[in-house]
């Protein structure tokens, strides 16, 4: 298994520009955590279905909101509190699981960041590997 110690110079800034140009910002997937309810922080992380899932928990608890506002104009109490269930249990699951993400977006980003770390590292690997065989076959026509 191949480390960043293990490049050449010529292949470590090969590294380090691929990584900068891929890798994720701590910073940035913050700030999408302020979005947190539409699952934002997640879809930058390429987390696409829990992201999915945390921005349908948003649709259903933004349409009953609006559906408990229309059911207590109405004067129907059994509507409204059908309404108010439907819309606080989305809402507090979802109020719930963006907290946790506040505290696992580090460790998202790390392992997101971690494994294009390995992926580059394998190009680099699979570039060497070329790389002999072109020599080899220089050498042989020679």
């Amino acid at each position: 298994m191949l480390t960043k110690q293990d490049l050449t110079l010529n292949e470590l800034m090969v590294f380090s520009s691929e990584m900068r140009s891929v890798e994720k910002s701590t910073a940035i997937a913050y700030l999408m955590l302020l979005g947190g309810h539409l699952g934002l922080h997640r879809f930058y992380l390429k987390r696409k279905g829990s992201g999915a899932l945390q921005l349908i928990l948003f649709i259903v608890a933004t349409i009953f909101y609006v559906f408990t506002a229309i059911a207590s104009s109405l004067e129907s109490d059994a509507l409204t509190i059908i309404s108010v269930l439907l819309f606080v249990l989305p809402a507090i699951a979802l109020f719930i699981w963006v907290i946790v993400d506040l505290f696992l977006l580090p460790g998202m980003i790390r392992q997101y960041n971690g494994a294009l770390e390995q992926e580059i590292l394998q190009e680099i690997v699979r570039y060497r590997h070329m790389e002999q065989l072109m020599g080899r076959g220089k050498l042989q026509d020679n």
